[in-house]
């Protein structure tokens, strides 16, 4: 069985939680408790491209707080 999280020609969710972190997701799929639909189903690559754009600062949102609080 080939890894669901590479395949090129699956579709894609993006996902974030509470502290602004991405996941993507094969959108087969159920979604984890505790995660959001950032960008719906989409290829890898549209889904990569999202991430990439969107989750510029790789720190937890509760750790940039206490650092700048």
């Amino acid at each position: 069985m080939s890894n669901p999280f590479e395949n090129d020609d699956a579709q894609y969710l993006v996902l974030i939680n509470a502290e602004g972190q991405h996941s993507l997701w094969p959108s087969f799929a159920e979604i984890p408790q505790g995660w959001d639909i950032a960008l719906e189903a989409t290829s890898r690559a549209n889904a990569l491209e999202y991430v990439e754009e969107n989750w510029t600062d790789m720190r937890p949102a509760g750790l940039v707080a206490a650092l700048e609080g």
